[in-house]
């Protein structure tokens, strides 16, 4: 190749280079746009890992998008109390929630179904049912009315019974106690004469301590240790039967979801479902050691007497006729989360039950 026509070919790939930077860049901003969310969490910040999940999701995005994507996380009341966080998100106060449906169920019970109900399912199989049960089509069915779409960002396992100031080992022993309970498991046991109270996670241990109330139950070990239950109520119950798998939400205004781009829409998805897992894995990872230090401090840990838990399940029953009598959305969710429920509690009593079972075993003989 000549001098002249080394030159000229040089040159067209220089300017062709110069051409394809100048093309890139506005493509990647368009791609990448920044944008500035606030979310309204429904907890306080002291519960590094409840709150945190707003955090960790809040994280993910940033990084996903070279800090183009913020969401500015608010723990419970810094812009609206932690009971009004989803109200918040669907008015455009916020554009986002981390919070936990059934906590708005006083609207319509169908809310509760998103997170968890009585004597339903536990997390993995509530993770089972939305991710490919098509519960989070169905819930988001339901959240569209409301202005919303959601996508669940975390969960807490099974939760424990609560907090009691005086010993529970009987049905008759619940009549006239106020408790703090969430969901409308409220709903349940006050078939049972109980009395029940929603109050927000940072307002609960001054009612325990005044007296205003008998009982809380918010999460299990770690965060009620946190909280400081047993200074107040010695008496700690499990399970919590009203939340074998409680899934904590991000909803996002739906206006404001759709009007994102389509990567930041599936960065979003993707994000929640980590944040999920994250969530559960460190309850996992911190609620046994938290366990062994709320004992050692003078936690009275007791099983529900079968008793207290078969007058329960029944009364859920009564409860669900009603609602499925009342309400055809919740019946349509309902009948889905009761079909998996039976089919799943099936498959559970083979090879996990009988593991687990063999390995508590070995625990409690000292082998583990």
């Amino acid at each position: 190749m000549d001098r002249r026509s080394f030159i000229k070919h040089a040159s067209i790939g220089g300017l062709g280079a110069a051409a394809a930077t100048a093309l890139a860049s506005p493509a990647i901003a368009q791609a990448n746009p920044k944008i500035n969310w606030r979310m309204a969490s429904s907890f306080p910040k002291s519960l590094d890992t409840i709150y945190g999940g707003g955090e960790v999701l809040s994280k993910y995005v940033s990084e996903a998008t070279d800090g183009n994507f913020q969401i500015q996380v608010f723990a419970a009341g810094e812009i609206v109390p932690g009971l009004q966080a989803a109200d918040a998100a669907a008015a455009g106060t916020v554009e986002a929630c981390h919070t936990v449906a059934y906590y708005y169920w006083g609207k319509d019970p169908t809310w509760a179904l998103g997170a968890a109900v009585p004597f339903a399912l536990n997390a993995r199989g509530m993770n089972a049912w939305h991710y490919h049960g098509g519960g989070i089509d169905l819930f988001n069915e339901f959240l569209a009315t409301q202005g919303l779409i959601g996508f669940p960002g975390g969960n807490t396992g099974v939760q424990m019974g609560g907090w009691f100031r005086k010993e529970i080992k009987t049905v008759e022993d619940m009549k006239g106690l106020k408790m703090r309970i969430g969901g409308f498991a409220g709903k349940v046991v006050e078939k049972l004469g109980v009395v029940p109270q929603q109050i927000a996670g940072g307002d609960i241990y001054p009612a325990l301590e005044k007296g205003t109330i008998d009982a809380a139950e918010w999460v299990g070990p770690y965060d009620d240790e946190k909280l400081g239950f047993y200074k107040v109520a010695p008496y700690y119950y499990y399970p919590g039967w009203w939340e074998g798998g409680p899934t904590v939400h991000a909803m996002f205004n739906k206006a404001a979801f759709e009007g994102l781009p389509k990567n930041y829409q599936s960065l979003l998805r993707t994000a929640c479902q980590a944040t999920d897992a994250n969530m559960l894995q460190k309850y996992d990872y911190l609620n046994p050691s938290a366990i062994k230090r709320l004992v050692a401090a003078g936690a009275k840990l007791s099983p529900f007497s079968p008793e207290i838990l078969s007058a329960c399940f029944d009364k859920s029953n009564e409860v669900y006729a009603e609602m499925e009598a009342s309400n055809p959305t919740f019946k349509k969710i309902w009948d889905s989360i009761k079909a998996f429920r039976a089919e799943f509690y099936l498959n559970a009593q083979i090879a996990e039950y009988n593991y687990d079972t063999f390995m508590m075993i070995q625990q409690r003989n000292g082998k583990v």
